[in-house]
């Protein structure tokens, strides 16, 4: 008799519509992974996507298929050959099929004091994306950054990242997300009508990200005078304009060790924008989709 756990699932690619709650057996932890007894998990563009059926090279899915890559939660398996995680340790990480009651990490990190499951299992992906964009997009200290879509979840760890670094940003949210961006060391502005000219007001731009892929990807060449200073995680049409698009994870351990020591030092914190049960993960899904979100997502299973 197999034990049994409640479990996100879809069998076939469309929309919010075909997650359903499922009873499935249990994962174990394999060679080199751990497993969890899950406590959050973080809502990330990239599962709907993944749902939706977009070809990521990253993550090909097989159907029927779970959901979700991140996670935070109480370790209760350990595989063959895994050292310095023990049963009862709070770890965050990623895996697979993070929505549900228990999943296997495949990178992790213990948790800092005084960090919520919650706030943890918002961490992972947006981190290791956020140092990955950065490095890519080749900023300095004493440099200006320009974050177009900055109030999201990789914007918010994109600006307290680049201030730990002593790179100025220039970020552009909606006018409710203004004093927001501010909180977190940004110049900022609103997006939309003139949006270039007071950009241009705020100061010189070196780099410029796309994290909302709202089709400014030329006006963000304009800014930084070449394409090779603009990085995009969201404009599939960036590389016809010589844009690097981004979207192959870097390393995600040394991401959690960075988050960690960022947390730690309290250099970094992230704002629950709303929490969802397992059941709610297609409404978690369309406000995701909706855009908008200050912070992050999060299941709470």
């Amino acid at each position: 008799m197999f034990d049994r756990m409640k479990k996100m699932n879809f069998a076939e690619f469309g929309g919010p519509d075909v997650l359903q709650l499922i009873d499935a057996e249990e994962p174990h932890a394999g060679p080199g992974q751990i497993r969890i007894a899950v406590r959050a998990a973080g809502v990330n563009p990239v599962d709907w996507r993944i749902r939706e059926g977009q070809v990521l090279g990253a993550h090909p899915t097989e159907l029927p298929s779970g959901v979700g890559l991140d996670a935070a939660g109480v370790v209760d398996e350990v595989g063959e050959g895994v050292e310095g995680v023990e049963v009862g340790d709070r770890v965050f990480g990623e895996g697979s099929s993070t929505y549900a009651e228990f999943a296997v990490l495949s990178a992790w990190a213990r948790m800092p004091e005084g960090l919520s499951f919650e706030e943890a299992a918002g961490y992972p992906s947006l981190m290791e994306t956020a140092l990955r964009i950065i490095r890519e997009v080749g900023v300095q200290p004493g440099q200006t950054l320009l974050v177009s879509g900055a109030s999201g979840g990789v914007g918010s760890a994109v600006l307290q990242i680049a201030r730990d670094r002593g790179i100025t940003v220039i970020g552009t949210a909606g006018a409710a997300n203004q004093d927001y961006l501010r909180s977190l060391g940004a110049l900022a502005t609103t997006y939309g009508e003139g949006w270039v000219e007071r950009v241009r007001r705020l100061g010189r731009v070196d780099a410029a990200l796309d994290l909302a892929g709202s089709g400014v990807i030329r006006e963000l060449v304009e800014l930084t005078g070449v394409p090779q200073k603009v990085v995009s995680i969201a404009d599939l049409g960036a590389p016809d304009l010589g844009v690097r698009f981004s979207g192959v994870a870097g390393s995600m351990p040394d991401a959690l060790a960075e988050a960690a020591d960022l947390i730690s030092r309290g250099k970094l914190h992230m704002p629950i924008e709303k929490s969802y049960s397992l059941a709610e993960a297609a409404a978690a899904h369309i406000d995701s989709q909706a855009g908008h979100t200050r912070g992050r997502r999060v299941i709470v299973v």
